[in-house]
């Protein structure tokens, strides 16, 4: 048994994910595109992977779609033959529990049939790029009326946007861009739909590299599963048993040695909202005060956090105005002296790289 304190895990996840050294790598060289990264907001996955590396955060060898939870992440293009296989339900359980809603109450019971039939809805309407809209029209009209509902706001009946969402890279779709001019298109030379799961243990593994220690609970959270759902296929003889602070949990076996020997980063990064970071669902390990969580992850418009030494120290709102000047609102969970005040500023010109504007100024509340 491997026991550690919360410092240590924080430390070791620090480093996994990349944030304690910036590296020179192109965006799709880091390892943290194994897990992806999340387009939370406009700009926010260029934050993201500028964090991480000081080379240009585009990159064309990169691709944002629907994975985890049905949310749009940035992926290798190379990687979605084997993605989209590690994403597909593993049983109708899983299926229903990914897709639940009030919305469609019948339609969840579907299981992987809701999967298969949105699938094949996208398959027959994108074959070019097409606004969102106007697709989520033409699918709604090829699946089973249980998977729709009734929008009050347009009037019309809509598939239910986390059935879509989950079965879009099944389906060979790209998010192409986002908000009220919204497009999607067909990902050039898709993999097939899969006919059943195949890679779970990968994605497994892939997320307890970067977010363990952690266990099943985590994993289904992650995923929008269950942990019964996970634990049917938890990859024990891969993994050792980890306690952290006497909380059971497990880390691949030839990740032990690196959690072993983490140390706590030293400086400060600025992560956006639904960073790699944040994504883990063990939050009282992330951030211990139960007020402090509040302000990181909230209901609507969750802010970036402020790393500081490997801690999460404060968030942070960033405003551009006239694209030419980016205006970040740092509020900090303690007292900040000059000196940090100074590397906080002089980490603010990275996420100014990131969105492509010369200059940035940092307010501290």
């Amino acid at each position: 048994m491997v026991n550690v304190d919360r410092a240590q895990a924080m430390a070791y996840r620090v480093a996994a994910l990349g944030l304690a050294e910036r590296s020179s790598a192109r965006p799709a060289d880091l390892p943290i595109l194994d897990l992806g990264v999340q387009e939370y907001t406009p700009g926010s996955a260029e934050v993201a992977l500028s964090a991480r590396t000081s080379a240009d955060p585009a990159d064309n060898r990169l691709i944002t779609v629907w994975a985890a939870r049905g949310a749009p992440h940035r992926h290798r293009r190379a990687d979605l033959a084997a993605l989209v296989k590690q994403l597909w339900p593993i049983s109708d359980a899983d299926a229903s529990a990914r897709i639940k809603s009030g919305q469609i109450p019948e339609g969840m019971k579907l299981g992987i049939e809701a999967f298969r039939v949105t699938a094949e809805a996208f398959r027959a309407v994108v074959h070019e790029p097409m606004p969102r809209g106007e697709v989520s029209t033409q699918v709604s009209k090829r699946v089973p009326r249980s998977l729709t509902y009734d929008c009050r706001s347009c009037g019309a009946r809509h598939i239910a946007g986390n059935v879509w969402q989950h079965a879009g890279l099944a389906g060979g779709v790209e998010v192409q861009s986002r908000g009220r001019d919204a497009m999607l298109g067909p990902i050039p030379d898709a993999p097939p739909r899969p006919a059943a799961n195949e890679g779970i243990t990968d994605l497994i593994l892939v997320y307890l590299r970067f977010l363990g220690p952690a266990g099943p609970l985590e994993v289904g959270k992650y995923l929008g599963s269950s942990t019964a759902e996970m634990k049917s296929v938890w990859p024990a003889d891969q993994l050792t048993e980890v306690t952290v602070e006497g909380r059971r949990a497990w880390l691949p076996t030839d990740a032990v040695k690196a959690l072993k020997s983490a140390s706590p980063q030293t400086g400060a990064r600025f992560v956006p909202p639904m960073d790699p970071l944040l994504q883990a669902r063990d939050r009282d390990l992330l951030v211990p005060d139960r007020a402090q969580q509040k302000e990181v992850w909230r209901i609507l418009g969750n802010p970036g956090a402020l790393l500081l030494d490997g801690e999460i120290a404060g968030v942070w709102r960033a405003k551009i105005s006239g694209r030419k000047r980016l205006a970040l609102t740092v509020t900090a969970f303690g007292s900040l002296p000059a000196p940090r005040r100074k590397q906080i500023e002089n980490e603010a010109a990275e996420v100014a790289r990131a969105r492509d504007v010369p200059d940035a100024t940092v307010t501290f509340e």
